[in-house]
């Protein structure tokens, strides 16, 4: 048997190709050998501060954190152990840095230090940790500076150091005068000196910090002088009177010699070469309340002269003289009462402040543009009580003679003043909050409506107007006392001070006010005098509308009535709508227009009954 052989063919490498697979080989083992070297270089300092790294020169290689803590703590004593002395000039306070506010943080200190190695990526902190290995970090500790605690520390010091300025003065015991010595005032600058310890301490040093003292002079004087000037004050009591040009019959208001000792005062002044000396004067501050509270009673507003218009002569005839307006001039009798004291003169004459109106007697219709009628308007009161014609009267008579200046806004509300009994008002019914009382200057609605229609026929700016809740039949009458529904929309209320009238005189001229009253006839005339600018007034009315038929009556018990009696104090009257337009023409050529819309409530039949009396019951309405 015949055996074949076959033969094997092996491969042989290329040298090169040896070589390279030897070197991959190589490295892959570097990098084992590397890696598992890092790993447990890594493993070595888990939760330890990696090798050449210190704080202040503490070696903490291969320290916890809490070991560090304790050693940096321990190594760094200056804010307990440091010595700060404040000095001013002789007086020093011994005190350490960490009374101061100065605190070390160990722990922020070490952080930083374990922090170093472990911030980036593995291939960064490798780098970082071996670099930190071959060249040590030294970490500077960190200090904390809380200024809080020096301010705090500083400002109870400054108690000790601070002392006020005393100036030399004239001073009194009761009515004798004595001199007083002078004190230099001292005051810590605490912001100064926390400057200095804040670079002190920082820079951990021991040392002395001088204290930054703001010292203060007092003016020396030789007080002989004023100390003479003081007691010819005090020779006799002061008295201030009002002036021989002022007709009041008021005053004298006299200080006694213990009053004026108690006012006196001394005043440091500066001199025309910029020195200082004291002087002696009454104190300007205690005298100046007085005339303060004593200003009011003395004052008295510019009023212009009240007139009426002749309509034969075209002129102006005073009927009320105009008030020269004044107020107490205090800067100015406080330098009187000086002057005069220093002069020996205890007698001082009140000085005033003059304002003289705009329209004094001396005006002329001429002067003022009063040249003519230029509207009038009337309305009734038929029916009206004694006390509602009283309050009537009462209040147009405060218009009676007034004047209104170009472009000037007239309120009712601030020419009528007050509505009381003691102002000529009587006790009538009015409207308020939604019923029908009795009110003092019941009434007075009379006197705004007729103005309010001589304003808007007159064709001048309706700047506010309130209408009433209500239709009221007072406001509606014509002669004959009839009723004209035409008049619904044009009445206006005021109820001092909350609701007021205002119109504005918008033109050129001065107009002036006039109002008379004809008992006999019912009647309230309001009569404007100027100039006319050629304005005419056309109105139309929408008479009323969306009507609302009136509730049923209203019945109040009044304990001052008799069992049995009721009295009808208000009449129903429905609610309705009603706009009025006014238009403004001048020349033919409509300048302005406006509409007055006004919405009414129904209203019930009102009465009061005394206690005990059986109402009646309403019939049903259809």
């Amino acid at each position: 048997m015949e055996t074949t052989t076959t033969p094997v063919h092996v491969r042989k490498i290329p040298l090169a190709d040896q070589l390279i697979l030897a070197l991959i080989a190589g490295i892959l083992l570097f990098f084992l050998v590397a890696g598992g070297g890092v790993i447990g270089f890594e493993i070595a300092h888990s939760g330890k501060i990696f090798p050449g790294i210190s704080v202040g020169a503490v070696d903490l290689s291969g320290l916890t954190p809490a070991e560090a803590t304790a050693r940096v703590t321990a190594a760094f004593t200056y804010p307990q152990t440091g010595q700060i002395f404040l000095q001013d000039g002789k007086d020093a306070w011994q005190v350490s840095p960490a009374d101061l506010g100065l605190y070390l943080d160990p722990e922020s200190s070490v952080t930083q230090a374990y922090e170093i190695g472990r911030k980036g990526n593995i291939f960064f902190n490798v780098e970082t940790q071996f670099r930190t290995w071959k060249s040590p970090v030294n970490l500077s500790p960190v200090y904390v500076f809380d200024q809080r605690r020096a301010h705090k520390y500083l400002t109870g010091l400054a108690a000790k150091i601070n002392k006020p300025v005393v100036e030399a003065s004239v001073g009194l015991n009761g009515i004798d005068v004595q001199v007083r010595s002078g004190q230099t005032g001292r005051e810590l600058d605490v912001p100064a000196t926390l400057e200095r310890i804040s670079a002190k301490i920082q820079g951990l040093q021991d040392g002395v910090i001088q204290l930054v003292v703001i010292e203060t002079k007092p003016v020396i004087l030789d007080a002989s002088a004023q100390a003479e000037l003081a007691r010819q004050i005090l020779s006799a009591p002061l008295e201030l009177y009002m002036p021989e040009t002022q007709p009041d019959k008021v005053g004298p208001w006299t200080f006694d010699v213990k009053t004026l000792a108690g006012m006196l005062n001394v005043e440091r002044v500066k001199q025309e070469d910029n020195t200082e000396k004291y002087e002696v004067s009454v104190d300007s501050s205690k005298l100046s309340t007085f005339l303060t509270n004593l200003a009011p009673s003395l004052a008295k507003d510019a009023q212009n002269a009240r007139f009426i218009f002749n309509d034969d002569t075209h002129q102006l005839e005073v009927i009320q003289h105009a008030v020269i307006g004044r107020t107490l001039d205090i800067e100015g009798t406080l330098n009187a009462v000086q002057g005069n004291l220093s002069r020996n003169d205890h007698t001082v004459p009140l000085v005033f402040k003059l304002n003289k109106p705009p329209a004094s007697d001396d005006a002329t219709a001429e002067q003022l543009g009063i040249r003519e009628l230029v509207q009038q308007q009337v309305s009734y009161f038929y029916g009206s009580s004694a006390a509602r014609i009283q309050n009537i009267t009462a209040a147009a008579s405060k218009f009676h003679g007034v004047l209104v200046p170009p472009g000037a806004v007239f309120s009712m509300a601030d020419t009528i003043g007050d509505i009381s009994l003691d102002n000529g008002f009587a006790e009538a019914l009015i409207i308020y909050n939604g019923m029908t009382v009795t009110g003092v200057g019941g009434g007075v609605c009379q006197v705004s409506t007729t103005l309010f229609r001589t304003v808007f026929f007159g064709g001048y700016p309706i700047v506010q107007r309130y209408a009433h809740a209500y239709r009221v039949s007072y406001y509606e009458k014509v002669a004959g006392n009839r009723i004209d529904p035409r008049l619904a929309g044009l009445d206006a209320t005021v109820y001092v001070p909350l609701v007021d009238f205002k119109f504005k005189n918008d033109s050129d001229s001065w107009l002036l006010m006039e109002t008379y009253i004809n008992r006999n006839n019912a009647t309230l005339t309001w009569k404007f005098y100027s100039t006319s600018d050629g304005r005419k007034v056309s109105w139309d009315t929408t008479g009323l509308k969306n009507i609302v038929p009136a509730p049923d009556p209203v019945y109040r018990e009044n304990p001052d009535l008799p069992k049995g009696k009721i009295n009808h104090i208000d009449y129903a009257v429905d609610g309705a709508d009603v706009s009025v337009t006014r238009t403004i023409t001048r020349n033919g050529q409509v300048v302005g227009q406006d509409v007055i819309s006004t919405h009414y409530v129904p209203w019930p039949d009102q009465y009061e009954y005394g206690p005990g009396t059986e109402i009646p019951t309403p019939e049903p309405k259809n």
